[in-house]
């Protein structure tokens, strides 16, 4: 069995693994890296199917793709296959808006559908003499880790996002043991604070914020990290607002509901409260102590009203709760004190403060899972500080760290 990288080796963002057998082909993910244009992977060869581990766009952002061209068939957990759908339509409006080239249509977003098939955990799919398991990857609602065995051969684990730890929407994921275990580095370097005290901290910037007379502007991305959020919230009682395409995500965590850890927890926080739906309900919105918002890195959709109103207020707050990828608003926001609104590039003089609720592995919890997995070949992808967490396997596995199309044979 042979493996090889079409992109999301050495950075965060359009990560692709294709496993070649004598027999067929076959593609665990295919994202895209959202940054401003969006950056594409390599071509990949015609693939027999499509395995996608979660629904973010830097692992599912050119899915359609492959339906287009190919006619592959998408394999995913339930809700995974179906957010993804939400998250390609909004792309193509984004694209279409900011008049970026995208290598799909909406005619492939609706191949996707045709072509999409429902995986579960600890269901096994076979196509040819690959088996590939699907596993709860723990990282955000329906996602997934697969085991791809080739007949009785080695078996491969490749882990797409992973979170071991437990928050408010999952319980955290087990360490598969493998023979290969390939596996995401975005943490890589960086241990993690732990989760109570991140909230505690969190919880108490809102409350010092609204003591001083500000707004709290909360952009978080509308896949996993929204809902979260809004249970976090939960137990504070001021007027709170919820806009942007968290609101449709979430209704969707509740129509697969055995996705989630607790969903009466997240249905009774959402009940407090007020959706966005019109714009007059937006300005209401801004001028409210709290809004919880899309898009996470600042990259478009309401946010940028929200922060357009309180950049100048030295008395309100953006709290950013997300990773920033290089070449986003958020990231230039972090460096500069800066971000582009409305085409320009504007000084943001509100406070600006950001909480590690990340929903992947630290590093030392990359650390432990690997060990766990006893793994003879690890390899590290999906991050861009590879080195410093590779150091830290080597004592018990070999350790590869591909870059371009590198190819393994296991």
């Amino acid at each position: 069995m042979k493996i090889r990288f079409a992109g999301g080796t050495d950075h965060v963002g359009s990560l692709g693994m294709v496993v070649e057998t004598p027999e067929n082909r076959v593609l665990f993910d295919y994202g895209l890296t959202p940054s401003k244009p969006p950056k594409y992977p390599m071509k990949v060869p015609r693939v027999d199917a499509l395995f996608l581990t979660h629904s973010h766009l830097d692992h599912v952002g050119m899915s359609p793709y492959v339906c287009g061209e190919y006619g592959s068939t998408i394999w995913g957990s339930e809700v995974t296959l179906e957010v993804t759908v939400v998250l390609l339509q909004d792309s193509l409006k984004i694209a279409k808006y900011e008049g970026w080239s995208i290598p799909y249509d909406i005619h492939d977003v609706r191949r996707f559908t045709e072509e999409s098939t429902i995986i579960r955990y600890g269901d096994r799919a076979h196509l040819g003499p690959l088996s590939v398991k699907a596993m709860d990857a723990g990282h955000i609602p329906g996602s997934t880790m697969y085991r791809i065995r080739e007949n009785d051969g080695r078996e491969i684990v490749f882990t797409g996002d992973i979170n071991t730890v437990r928050t408010r929407l999952l319980e955290g994921a087990e360490p598969p043991v493998c023979d290969v275990l390939v596996m995401e580095s975005t943490y890589a370097g960086r241990p993690h604070p732990p989760r109570k005290e991140v909230e505690r901290a969190f919880l108490e910037k809102i409350e010092e914020v609204l003591d001083r007379g500000g707004r709290v502007i909360i952009p978080a991305f509308a896949v996993g990290r929204t809902q979260e959020l809004v249970q976090v919230l939960s137990g504070i009682d001021e007027e709170k607002w919820l806009d942007g395409m968290g609101k449709r995500v979430s209704q969707i965590y509740l129509r697969n509901s055995d996705c989630l850890r607790s969903p009466g927890e997240l249905r009774s926080a959402l009940k407090q409260f007020r959706f966005v739906r019109t714009p007059y309900q937006r300005n209401d919105a801004a001028k409210a102590p709290m809004v919880l918002t899309t898009s996470g890195m600042l990259d478009g959709g309401p946010v940028l009203e929200y922060i357009r109103r309180a950049k100048d207020d030295p008395k309100s707050a953006i709290l950013l709760t997300g990773y920033q990828v290089e070449d986003t608003n958020g990231r230039m926001l972090i460096d500069t004190g800066s971000m582009e609104i409305e085409g320009q590039v504007q000084k943001v003089r509100c406070e600006v403060q950001h909480y590690d609720f990340s929903a992947h592995a630290g590093h030392d919890e990359l650390v432990r899972f690997a060990e766990m997995s006893k793994a003879e070949d690890i390899v590290l992808v999906h991050g861009d500080n590879r080195k410093e967490l590779a150091q830290d396997l080597e004592s018990f596995s070999r350790v590869h760290l591909p870059s371009g199309d590198d190819e393994y044979t296991f």
